[in-house]
């Protein structure tokens, strides 16, 4: 992913309003971020728990979303995260839902996946981060086919939430 900055952050979101987007907590450490190991920028707001944001690439531009962490009802099973297939336990995958962006979202409209908590699936994929015991499996295919399906399985989960009809 190409290093974004913190006005390209705030332009990007497609589910909150310009004064929402505007308030929301940017992460500080830009500079620092991993850029070129990437796939998409997400972060979880320090201030505000049960808020997440998520900013990928998308053409020319950045698309962002805002995300609502369900609260987990104390889980000690394993979970697997839908965009990268990593298996936590316990709070390490987190139903999080994105209001739909248009109309269908102020109406109340919202579809969920269930993420990485901290979402930096990005950096288990490519054993940057370790998921512990039993967090990767092991697989045939390549590191660029697995962030090639981590992706798409973004791009999916984006689709539904931009999806207007």
């Amino acid at each position: 992913m190409r290093p974004a900055t913190e006005r390209d952050i705030r332009a990007s979101f497609v589910n909150c309003t310009k004064g929402e987007a505007k308030r929301l907590a940017v992460p500080r450490d830009l500079a620092e971020r991993p850029w070129d190991d990437l796939d998409f920028l997400g972060w979880r707001d320090p201030a505000a728990p049960d808020r997440a944001y998520l900013v990928t690439e998308s053409g020319d531009g950045f698309v962002g979303v805002a995300l609502r962490r369900a609260a987990n009802a104390g889980r000690a099973r394993r979970s697997m995260c839908s965009l990268c297939l990593t298996t936590h336990s316990g709070d390490g995958v987190s139903l999080m839902t994105a209001r739909k962006a248009g109309k269908s979202g102020q109406l109340g409209n919202s579809v969920g996946a269930y993420l990485c908590a901290d979402l930096a699936c990005s950096l288990y994929l490519r054993g940057k981060k370790d998921a512990g015991p039993g967090g990767r499996l092991h697989e045939s295919i390549t590191l660029e086919e697995k962030v090639e399906r981590a992706v798409g399985n973004l791009m999916g989960f984006l689709a539904r939430v931009t999806k207007t009809a």
